[in-house]
């Protein structure tokens, strides 16, 4: 695997939402598409009230963090468990950044699938590496290189403190290559409007509540794929 050139224990209780998954989205119940209102305009898709909660203010957490505003967000980028065949075996993360989406393979030709920020053009990378390291709210450093191409990153060459204004959000999980740190990082993001894009220097951004959601989920060990083509999927 080409990053570069192609380029303790888990908290006691996890917020009862952190866990909500796989809502029927598609309920009759839910689905207004085309309804018109007393005025004659077309009324907007109903919100899902489990998403709601899903993405709800997290404010037990050590920095507050604030609801995601659903209606402001792309919903095809909202938390949602999907068939799969992509042949990985289970508990493997598969990054697919044509997406962008993010998969957690679970059994009987499922996934867990979060939307994904990645990274520009020129930064954007693929192969196997695995999670060796986690962290709750942890500190950012710049790499050297982008300290360089970023002057104004300057003064956080040492660190930033952890906080909502860290670019690396509530959760961190480092991916290594053969032992080895790759600098590349699954983390969390407090701009949802960067969710879909790809605007990072190579790392993968998911929104602050499913970060926190994946975070408790996969252990140390986690195996993860990355790739460009986008895998078997059939919602």
């Amino acid at each position: 695997m080409r990053f570069r050139g192609n380029k303790t224990a888990a908290a006691a209780a996890l917020s009862r939402r952190a866990f909500v998954i796989g809502l029927p989205l598609a309920a009759a119940a839910c689905q207004t598409s085309g309804a018109t209102d007393g005025a004659g305009l077309t009324a907007q898709p109903a919100i899902d009230p489990g998403y709601v909660s899903m993405y709800a203010a997290m404010a037990e957490e050590r920095f507050p963090i604030p609801a995601i505003d659903i209606a402001e967000f792309d919903r095809r980028y909202l938390r949602k468990e999907v068939a799969y065949s992509a042949g990985e075996r289970v508990g493997t993360i598969v990054i697919d950044t044509s997406g962008p989406f993010l998969y957690l393979v679970r059994e009987n030709g499922r996934a867990l699938r979060y939307g994904i920020g990645v990274g520009r053009d020129g930064f954007a990378w693929a192969g196997r590496a695995q999670i060796l390291m986690k962290r709750q709210w942890p500190t950012w450093t710049p790499p050297t290189e982008m300290v360089a191409r970023q002057p104004e990153l300057e003064p956080y060459r040492n660190g930033m403190e952890p906080g909502l204004e860290n670019p690396l959000g509530a959760r961190a999980l480092y991916l290594f290559e053969g032992g080895r740190d790759t600098l590349y990082r699954i983390h969390g993001t407090n701009d949802p409007r960067s969710i879909g894009k790809s605007v990072s220097s190579g790392c993968i951004r998911l929104l602050n509540q499913d970060v926190i959601d994946l975070f408790h989920r996969v252990p140390v060990g986690t195996e993860v794929v990355v790739k460009h083509d986008g895998p078997a999927i059939a919602v």
